[in-house]
């Protein structure tokens, strides 16, 4: 029989079995999309045509996901033979594959509904890192899920699915095929699709949707998580807009103030920069502390905490810190999540394309605030209440002159409660404050960096702490986590080092996600308090500023001379300050500065809107064609310099 003749006869041939596939994980993800769509709300604006857009491009990734779940199935209806025993054992493979298949794909629809309720986003890049991660990911979903009771849906609703469409299934799967001829064309001819897809399909769809809602629900979870997977580090010079790397080292030059000659610009090198750049030493303090203590509170956004213009009565030892201390009221953190934000505070660099520095195999001989106070002859510390293997962040501080303390290191005898994000904030300050007893004994200097974990799902601490119970939301997380940091600065008082300290308490990122712009700037904004009575004056500054300029703005205050290549800039230097800071959402990239964001995307994508409507801003604007090349040599700049200067251990092992 001709191919030809064998394609005649494929309506009646096994081939008819990928219409039950294709049928079940479209009407599977268009109820997801609509499960999703209620728990957002309705959009705003117009919203049929909007809601129609939704479905009309989600339609379009949900098939190119199908493509992909159909290549099994292809390869299994290819090499199954003709007669009774390849029509049964065709029925049987792809049979079992159809049931692994509805179970794997109803799991995927629960496990991104609860992403959604906790990120607000289809997967990305957290999902993927996630994915390296099982133990913390699984324990949080059992203390902050009834995690049996959605194992029990995913079974029941998997069994109903299978129960309707199985038998039609299974008697399609065991019809007559084609010769091998013939199926091997088919299967060629179906594998076209998600090569078709795969290098093709961008996000070119998802620009025709208006507001970052409709782009998420307008996606498809498998596809969402298969390009966070392969887009896990981008190559900014291939995605994102650039310009000539003259214009990028003059510019970054003049924001370092460290001019460089015609000579050095002509060569373009973003060293000549960067490298070399001295920060002033503040000369707002008569006396210097000796040394540091940092601590970065999981998810405290601005909006928690009274003396930021937040919730009142959750935070009274943080506004009391706020009183007598330095505060920032218009600082912003760089993303929205953990790695993120010790990324900003330990290297000072915008939040370049694809995983954070510390999640990156080449993350080491960086410029970090360990290492710098380390050669400055200081005991550089993290500690962290859970494992530190979680994000990497062993590896990247351990590699990068940092001594780690976290939960191996803890002893349990003090535990007064855990999750397994790590012990209560309580129990890692008290771990804290022994260390550096232990430091000031042996008569070192230290800074010692301290990571809370408290403020996360599942929101549980220990009992009669604070009037809000446990385990009844983020407001007693945050409640909590201010009376910990009462107690720690309560504590300290009574240690023979804490005069001569300097107390920074600052947030790591905020617990908002997804906003009405790609980059809503309310969604980033954190608290920042520098405290120590006795050495500093309390005042309030409202600066536009940036969570990369604490770093070199804590070296200046401690006195720390330094050849710098970090990005942010001194604080306390108001003769080369430039009011700005910079923001990224997943593959979104922003810099504000003047009232206006810039945002670069993939694809060189650029646009510009004010900072507070989220209106996009005309190209008569006159701030617009600045503000880009500002934006893009910060990150391009960013980006060539973590390229070139980061190492892997197989590269350079870090001495120490």
């Amino acid at each position: 029989m001709s191919t030809l003749g064998a394609l005649r006869h494929l309506p009646q041939g096994r081939y008819k079995s990928l219409i039950y596939i294709a049928f079940v994980f479209l009407s599977i993800s268009t109820l997801v999309r609509t499960g999703l769509l209620i728990s957002d709300g309705l959009p705003t604006g117009n919203p049929l045509i909007v809601i129609f857009k939704v479905y009309l491009v989600g339609l379009l990734y949900d098939l190119a996901a199908l493509s992909w779940v159909m290549i099994p199935f292809i390869i299994i209806a290819l090499f199954s033979g003709k007669g009774e025993k390849g029509r049964k054992l065709h029925a049987a493979l792809a049979s079992f594959a159809f049931i692994l298949g509805i179970i794997g794909l109803v799991f995927e629809s629960f496990s991104e509904a609860v992403f959604w309720n906790e990120f607000a986003s289809r997967f990305n890049f957290i999902a993927v890192d996630y994915l390296l991660f099982t133990r913390e990911v699984i324990g949080n979903i059992q203390q902050s899920y009834p995690l049996p009771l959605l194992l029990s849906a995913v079974g029941v609703v998997s069994g109903v699915i299978l129960w309707k469409v199985l038998p039609a299934f299974w008697r399609a799967a065991k019809s007559e095929a084609p010769v091998f001829s013939g199926r091997l064309l088919l299967s060629v001819l179906l594998l076209v699709l998600p090569a078709g897809f795969f290098f093709t399909l961008g996000e070119q769809p998802h620009q025709m949707m208006q507001t970052p809602a409709s782009r998420e629900l307008s996606s498809n979870g498998l596809y969402s998580f298969f390009r966070a997977f392969r887009n896990n580090e981008l190559d900014y010079r291939e995605y994102y807009k650039t310009i000539p790397d003259k214009e990028v080292n003059e510019i970054l030059s003049e924001e370092f103030g460290a001019p460089v000659s015609e000579t050095e610009q002509e060569q373009s090198s973003l060293d000549q920069a960067l490298t070399h750049h001295q920060l002033p030493v503040s000369d707002s303090l008569a006396d210097r502390p000796k040394n540091l203590v940092l601590v970065s509170i999981e998810s405290l956004g601005s909006d928690y905490v009274d003396a930021f213009d937040g919730k009142r009565g959750l935070t009274p030892h943080l506004d009391a810190l706020a009183e007598q201390g330095l505060i920032f009221t218009n600082l912003y953190a760089t993303g929205l999540r953990t790695v993120r934000g010790l990324e900003a505070l330990s290297l000072s660099v915008p939040p370049t394309p694809g995983r954070a520095v510390l999640m990156r195999e080449k993350n080491k001989q960086l410029q970090t605030l360990g290492g710098v106070f380390k050669d400055a002859g200081y005991e550089s510390l993290y500690f962290y209440g859970g494992y530190s293997i979680f994000d990497n962040m062993k590896d990247f501080f351990g590699g990068n002159h940092y001594q780690v303390v976290d939960r191996t290191d803890i002893d349990p005898s003090i535990i007064d409660h855990e999750t397994i994000w790590g012990v209560a904030d309580e129990d890692l300050f008290e771990t804290t404050l022994a260390r550096l007893d232990k430091k000031a004994v042996e008569g070192k200097k230290f800074f010692a960096h301290v990571m809370t974990t408290s403020n996360h799902r599942p929101y549980t601490y220990p009992d009669n702490r604070v009037s809000i119970p446990s385990h009844t939301g983020r407001s007693g997380a945050v409640q909590y986590t201010d009376w910990a940091i009462g107690q720690f600065i309560e504590q300290a008082k009574t240690k023979k080092w804490f005069d001569e300290t300097l107390f920074v308490f600052v947030a790591d990122h905020t617990s908002h996600g997804r906003g009405r712009t790609d980059i809503p700037p309310e969604n980033y904004r954190i608290p920042l308090i520098i405290y120590q009575p006795n050495l500093i004056n309390a005042g309030v500054d409202n600066r536009l500023a940036s969570q990369i300029d604490i770093a070199p703005s804590l070296l200046s205050l401690m006195g720390v001379e330094y050849d710098s290549t970090m990005f942010g800039q001194n604080l306390f230097n108001s003769h080369n300050y430039r009011a700005r800071a910079f923001m990224a959402s997943y593959l979104t990239l922003g810099y504000m500065e003047s009232g206006l964001i810039a945002e670069l995307g993939p694809m060189k994508a650029v646009r510009v809107v004010d900072a507070k409507t989220g209106v996009v801003v005309s190209d008569s604007d006159p701030r617009k064609e600045l503000l880009i090349e500002h934006a893009i040599s910060f990150y391009q700049g960013a980006s060539d310099y973590l390229q070139h200067h980061g190492r892997s251990d197989a590269d350079a092992p870090v001495v120490n």
